[in-house]
Parts: C-alpha cells; sequence; structure tokens
C-alpha cells in the first residue's frame, strides 16, 4: 500500500540538518519548507498550514515548545515531531504531554524518520476522514439511528420516509444483524405516533404456550399462575406501534387469532369475554422467506398478505461495504466514550481487513468487534492485531462467483444446497466447541432456527469434531 505523502515543516538551527531532512523527505515524495528558527516558523506557519511540523526542541531565539504550542492554536490536527540531541529525553516526553506526535533523540536512523513521519501522517489524515464522516453522519447518511452512505442503503431511507407517516403494515425482511429493528423505530419516530408507545416482542424468544397471554393479556385465574389481571403487548402498545420480531417463528394456531386481531382491531383476553379495541401499527419483521413458509404450510397465506402491505428489504452489510467506514466510525466514539477509552482510529491494515471481511452477523457483529477490540487494546488505535477473528469462518465463505458449475447431467440442487449448510452448521460448532447458543450467534441465526436446522439435517454430537456440549442452557420451552 502506497504511503501517504503531505506538507512538512523542519524547523531546526543546524543548516546540515534541515538540508539532510529536506533532501530525504522530498525524495520521499513530501513536499518540504525549511524554517531556520522558531521565529522564522512561526511566520510561515501563520502564512500556511502544513500536516507534520518536525522541530528541534533547543534553539537559540524561540525554543520547539513554542513552535509547538502556536502549531496547535493555529491548526489542532497538524502533527508535531520534536527533535532532542541530548541524552535525557524528559523534555521530549513533556512535549508529547503538551501535544506532540511523537519524538526523536539525535542521533537517529533515517529509516526511524520515514516511520515516524508515515505514522503521523496517517494519523492527520485519519483524523480529517473522521472529521468528514462525522459531518455526514450528522447529514443526508443518517436516519434516526440507521447509517448508511451506500444506494441500498439510501433506497431503505427513501421507503422509510415515504412510509413512516402512514399507517399501512410494514414488512422488514433482512438477515439477522441487518438492523430491521432499527427501521422499525425509525418508521415509528417518523409516524404521527412518535410520542405514543413502541413495543417491540421477540415472537420466536416467547414459549408457546404463553404467547397468547403476553400479546394479548389475561385475566386472573385464568389458568394457574395467573394471579392478577395481565395487559397484552397489543394494549401496551395503543395509538402506538408494535413490532413482530421473529414473526415467521409464530405458531400456525397463533398465526389465526393474529389474524384475527388485526382484521377485527380488537383484542379478547386469555379467560376473558370482553373484547377491548386496539389502535396499533404493526409492523413485522423476519430473516426468513415467508413466501417459502407458505408454500410449505408453515405460514398462513391470508397472515402474510395483511402483513405484505409495504416490504422493506435490510441489505447485508456485504452488500453495503462503502458503509464500513461510517460504522466503524460511529462505533469506535460509541465505544470510546462508553469504556472511558482513548481510541481515536483504525490503522489502514485493519480496515483494510474489516472490508475484506464477509460479516455473517453483519451490522451487529461489527459493533460487536468495535466493542470489543475498544476494550482490549492498548493503543491509542486499533491495529490487525485488535480483531484476531477476522481469519474465521464467514472470509472463508465462497462467494457467488466461486460457485461450482452445473454438470450436463444436471444436479440435485436442495441436497446440494443442504450438503453446503451442513458444512457450515458443523464447521461453527467446532469452532464454538460445540456450544449451540454460541453457534446461533456466530451463525446470526436465533437459538431455535439453529436447533430446527440441526433437526432437518441429521446433524448430531456425532458429526462434530471435539463436541463439548451446549454449555448454555436452550431457553424455556412451552
Amino acid at each position: 500500500m502506497a504511503q501517504p505523502t503531505g506538507d512538512i515543516l523542519i524547523v531546526d538551527d543546524e543548516r546540515s540538518m534541515r538540508e539532510f531532512l529536506a533532501i530525504h523527505l522530498r525524495r520521499a515524495g513530501h513536499r518540504v519548507e525549511a524554517a531556520p528558527g522558531g521565529n522564522a516558523a512561526l511566520a510561515t506557519m501563520k502564512e500556511r498550514e502544513f500536516d507534520v511540523i518536525i522541530t528541534d526542541l533547543r534553539m537559540p531565539d524561540v525554543d520547539g515548545m513554542v513552535v509547538l504550542e502556536q502549531a496547535k492554536k493555529l491548526h489542532s490536527d497538524t502533527q508535531v515531531i520534536v527533535v532532542t540531541a541530548f541524552a535525557t529525553t524528559e523534555t521530549a516526553i513533556a512535549a508529547m504531554k503538551a501535544g506532540a506526535y511523537d519524538y526523536l533523540t539525535k542521533p537517529f536512523k533515517i529509516d526511524e524518520v520515514s516511520l515516524v513521519v508515515d505514522r503521523a501522517l496517517e494519523r492527520r489524515f485519519l483524523g480529517r476522514e473522521n472529521l468528514a464522516l462525522r459531518d455526514e453522519i450528522k447529514g443526508r447518511y443518517r436516519l434516526d439511528r440507521l447509517l448508511g452512505k451506500s444506494p441500498p442503503m439510501q433506497r431503505v431511507f427513501d421507503t422509510l420516509r415515504k412510509t413512516g407517516p402512514g399507517r399501512a403494515s410494514v414488512l422488514l425482511i433482512g438477515e439477522s444483524g441487518t438492523g430491521k429493528e432499527l427501521a422499525a423505530r425509525a418508521l415509528h419516530e417518523l409516524s404521527q405516533r412518535a410520542d405514543r408507545p413502541f413495543v417491540a416482542v421477540n415472537c420466536g424468544a416467547i414459549p408457546e404456550t404463553l404467547l397468547e397471554s403476553e400479546l394479548f393479556g389475561h385475566v386472573k385465574g385464568s389458568f394457574t399462575g395467573a394471579y392478577a389481571d395481565k395487559q397484552g403487548l397489543f394494549e401496551a402498545a395503543h395509538t402506538g406501534t408494535l413490532l413482530l420480531d421473529e414473526v415467521a417463528e409464530l405458531p400456525v394456531a397463533m398465526q389465526v387469532k393474529l389474524l384475527r386481531v388485526l382484521q377485527e382491531r380488537k383484542v379478547k383476553p386469555v379467560g376473558g369475554v370482553v373484547e377491548r379495541e386496539v389502535d396499533v401499527r404493526i409492523v413485522a419483521a423476519t430473516n426468513r422467506d415467508l413466501e417459502t413458509e407458505v408454500e410449505k404450510g408453515t405460514f398462513r397465506q391470508d397472515l402474510f398478505y395483511r402483513l405484505d402491505v409495504i416490504r422493506l428489504r435490510l441489505p447485508p452489510l456485504r452488500e453495503r461495504r462503502e458503509d464500513l467506514p461510517l460504522l466503524v466510525d460511529h462505533f469506535l466514539r460509541k465505544f470510546a466514550a462508553e469504556h472511558g477509552r482513548q481510541v481515536a482510529s483504525v490503522d489502514p491494515e485493519a480496515m483494510q481487513a474489516l472490508m475484506a471481511y464477509h460479516f455473517p452477523g453483519n451490522v451487529r457483529e461489527l459493533e460487536n468487534l468495535i466493542e470489543r477490540a475498544v476494550i482490549l487494546t492498548a493503543s491509542d488505535r486499533l491495529t490487525i492485531d485488535a480483531f484476531p477473528s477476522l481469519g474465521g469462518l464467514a472470509v472463508a465463505a465462497p462467494s457467488l462467483t466461486s460457485a461450482p458449475l452445473v454438470p450436463e447431467s444436471g444436479l440435485d440442487l436442495e441436497r446440494v444446497v443442504e450438503d453446503f449448510e451442513r458444512s457450515i452448521i458443523i464447521s461453527a460448532l467446532e469452532r464454538t466447541g460445540g456450544n449451540r447458543t454460541e453457534a446461533a450467534r456466530l451463525l446470526g441465526v436465533s437459538f431455535r432456527s439453529l436447533r430446527y436446522r440441526l433437526s432437518k439435517l441429521g446433524i448430531t454430537g456425532a458429526d462434530v469434531a471435539g463436541e463439548a456440549g451446549d454449555k448454555t442452557p436452550p431457553p424455556a420451552e412451552g
């Protein structure tokens, strides 16, 4: 990767040192000016801005500490490198505390100068990029808590802005971790119901025996453990928005009851006799193909049509890679503030690795990666060493261009897809030591969805090398 070049000012009262550094840095492609002392440097800095200033500390007229102070006052993001000819580095360290980027002790090796200058320029340019990104985030690249400058995300924003003010049901589709709940919240904030309740329910996380009570409420004594009347989530969301997340996980019997509520706009609590009117805007979300579920008979067609008034697909992160710098900067600032860490940037090598990563867990996985890196790093910027998992399972996932060719004799598509799915799931289980909950997180699916796939594909512990069993108990089942 080509090293950055920039505008550099050399400040030193020794002519030989000025000329030596100027010749070397110009050969490296930099634009260089030289000042014979502190006063000349101060005058030059007022006339133009420099990316990097290399200044001697001890000079007869104005010393390097004054040059450093004035440079930071004029242009706070100019990187200043101080040079000292004394054996002790106490003064140089004091200069760093005052805002210098680094220091060099004479005599120094020319390669050392090149390395420090290159790193200073990287910080300078990353700082500028971050400022530009933050301005973009505040403007047209943000909608509520969704971020994106890519064409797919701009289309999402356009649909949300057009759809938000109405009351039509919206079906959000997309892989796990793509931001479906954030899109639902954005719809709510754009609607006339913004000051009313927003209630989200994960249909796959509630045991089947409790679903009706959770959604519609119950009256005291209607079943064992019903010690008091309970308001359901539909009533809690009255006049607001209700997000039915993982809606494909609803049992068919509950789909029938949900359909009636959507048609009649009334709910009847479990054990109750009186129906109660509810005014709720429904937003449903799923990472499964509901049309396929309808064909299989696991999802009611009439409910699908009721939910699918407006359909909005949230693109996976691999389809919007140009949004990665925006998202990385956002999460970096967020977690640096939350955890009290002075981490300000991601170096180019680490960003390149992030850009090449497949991200099966999408934005949620990126968020977790950045938070973990911010907490564990000992540096003020994230290097490739902060992301040890980037060489894992997802990078090896094949692209469409590497798909096997179809032989002249044809093939069994379902079998090929099942074999591939089976190998990926086994690989995830082996990577997590057989922990199914962690494997589900790694694959970006719900625990229940993974368990269904294991059963469908006939995967057992004997298929997984080193299976240690699921160390996390599964969620309660009805």
